[in-house]
C-alpha cells in the first residue's frame, strides 16, 4: 500500500466498500454484510475513543496558545465572525433550496407511527444552555458530552492565560497528552481505507432504494444543498475574499474532506484537518492550533445550517404546518447561534430537535428521518470539515499568516507523521506538534 498515497488508498477503500456492499445486498450475503458492519463499527469506536482527551486538551492548549499569537483577540474575533457569516450564508441557500424543491410535498409517510428520539436535554434552548455546564466533570467525559468538554477546556485555558507561568506544568502535561492522543489517533486514521470499505459497504448493503424512495427528494436536497455550499459558497469566498485558488484549496484539503465523508466525525478527522490546514494550506501553525480545534467542535455548516433548514421545511410539509417569514428567520437564527450543539460527533439530531422545538414543529419528525441519517451525515460532515479549513485560510490570508508558497505547492504526502518541534519547517516558529 505504500506505493499509493493516502488519498488514493481512501479512494480504493471507497470503491471496494461500494462493490462489497452491492455484493452483500444483491446476493443477500449476510456474513459479508455483518463483516462490513463490524469493520466500520470498530473503526468508528476507535475514533470516538480518542474524542474526550483530544477535544479537552486541544481546546485547552489552543486557548492558552493565544498568548503566543500577536493580535490574538483580533484573530479569535475574525474567526468567530466568519463562522457566523458562513453559517448564515449556508442556511440562506438551504432555505431557498427548500422553498424551490418542497422536499415534503406529496410525501406519504405514516406520521402516526413515527416515534421521536429521546430528546431529553436536547430539545429546547433552555436544555441547550443548561446542558453546556456539566453537573459532574467525570460524567462529561464518560458520557462523551463534547459540548461540556469544550466548555471545560475553554474555562481552564482561559484560567491558564490569567495565571501565567504558574499554569505551565498543566499546559506541558496537556501538550504531552495531546501529542500522544493525536499520534495514536493518526495510527487509527491510517486504517481509514479499511474503515472506509466497512462503513460504505454497510451503508450500501443496508440502505436500499426501498428505504430511500419516500425520502428521495429530501435526501437529494440535502446533498444538493451541501454541494452548493462546497462548490459555490466556499470557492467564491476563497477567490473573492481570500484571493487564493479554490481548486488548489480542494486539492490540498481533499484527504480530510474524504475522511470526514466516510467517518462522519469532525472530531475524528481533526488530526488530519490540522495537518492539511498547516502543511498543505499554509496556515500559520500557532493560529491553526486555535482555529482548527474550535472549528471541529463548533463550525458545522452541513449539520447545523443546510440539514436542519431542509429538515424543518420537510417536517412542516409532511405534518401540514404552514411556515411564515418569521419561521424562516428563526431557522436562520438557530443555525447561526446553535451550531455548537452538534459538537463534532456523528449525527445532527440535537441540532434538528433544537430547530423543530424552536419552531413548534412535532419532534416526531426526527423519527421519520432517522433511518437515512447515516447516508445524509456523510455529506454533512464533509461540508463541515471543508468549512473548518476554509475559515482559517480566509483569516490567515487577511492577517498575513498564510504561506502562499506552501498553499500553491504540490500537495505534500500525508503518509508520514508530521514533523516535531525540532523539525519545524523553515520560517516557522518551532512549537509543539499538534498532529
Amino acid at each position: 500500500m505504500k506505493r499509493f498515497n493516502f488519498s488514493l488508498q481512501l479512494l480504493l477503500g471507497l470503491v471496494a466498500g461500494v462493490a462489497l456492499g452491492f455484493v452483500a445486498k444483491i446476493w443477500d450475503v449476510s456474513w459479508l454484510a455483518e463483516t462490513l458492519t463490524q469493520v466500520g463499527k470498530i473503526f468508528v469506536q476507535l475514533l470516538k475513543l480518542a474524542v474526550p482527551p483530544l477535544v479537552f486538551t486541544a481546546v485547552l492548549v489552543s486557548v492558552a496558545n493565544l498568548r503566543n499569537v500577536n493580535g490574538a483577540a483580533r484573530l479569535a474575533s475574525k474567526t468567530l465572525l466568519w463562522f457566523l457569516v458562513t453559517a448564515f450564508v449556508s442556511v440562506a441557500f438551504a432555505i431557498g433550496l427548500g422553498l424551490i424543491i418542497n422536499p415534503g410535498q406529496g410525501v406519504t409517510l405514516d406520521t402516526g407511527a413515527a416515534k421521536a428520539v429521546d430528546t431529553e436535554g436536547a430539545g429546547t434552548w433552555l436544555d441547550f444552555v443548561t446542558g453546556i455546564v456539566p453537573t459532574n466533570v467525570v460524567t462529561a467525559f464518560t458520557e462523551v458530552n463534547v459540548l461540556q468538554i469544550v466548555f471545560l477546556g475553554v474555562v481552564l485555558g482561559a484560567a491558564a492565560l490569567a495565571v501565567g507561568e504558574k499554569a505551565e506544568p498543566l499546559l506541558n502535561l496537556s501538550r504531552s497528552v495531546l501529542e500522544l492522543v493525536q499520534k495514536a489517533l493518526w495510527w487509527v486514521i491510517r486504517l481509514a481505507p479499511i474503515g472506509t470499505a466497512g462503513l460504505i459497504g454497510k451503508a450500501v448493503s443496508t440502505y436500499g432504494w426501498e428505504l430511500l424512495a419516500p425520502l428521495a427528494k429530501f435526501s437529494v436536497g440535502v446533498y444538493v444543498g451541501c454541494f452548493i455550499v462546497l462548490l459555490a459558497v466556499y470557492p467564491t469566498l476563497l477567490a473573492v475574499v481570500g484571493k487564493v485558488n479554490p481548486i488548489q484549496f480542494f486539492r490540498n484539503a481533499w484527504p480530510a474532506i474524504e475522511l470526514a465523508f466516510v467517518s462522519r466525525s469532525s472530531v475524528g478527522t481533526l488530526p488530519l484537518t490540522q495537518r492539511v490546514t498547516v502543511e498543505r494550506n499554509g496556515v500559520d501553525r500557532d493560529y491553526a492550533s486555535f482555529a482548527v480545534p474550535f472549528g471541529a467542535t463548533t463550525k458545522m455548516d452541513g449539520c447545523a445550517s443546510v440539514y436542519p433548514a431542509l429538515a424543518a421545511i420537510f417536517v412542516a410539509q409532511v405534518f401540514g404546518v404552514e411556515l411564515g417569514v418569521g419561521d424562516y428567520l428563526l431557522i436562520a437564527f438557530v443555525s447561526v447561534v446553535g451550531s455548537a450543539a452538534t459538537a463534532g460527533l456523528t449525527g445532527a439530531i440535537v441540532m434538528l430537535t433544537l430547530t423543530l422545538s424552536t419552531l413548534g414543529l412535532p419532534l416526531e419528525g426526527v423519527g421519520l428521518l432517522l433511518a437515512i441519517d447515516p447516508i445524509l451525515d456523510m455529506i454533512r460532515t464533509a461540508t463541515n470539515v471543508a468549512g473548518q479549513m476554509v475559515v482559517p485560510v480566509l483569516v490567515a490570508r487577511s492577517e498575513g499568516r498564510l504561506d502562499e508558497a506552501v498553499f500553491n505547492a504540490a500537495p505534500q504526502p500525508l503518509d508520514e507523521p508530521a514533523a516535531g518541534p525540532a523539525e519545524a519547517p523553515a520560517g516557522r516558529a518551532p512549537v509543539p506538534a499538534t498532529v
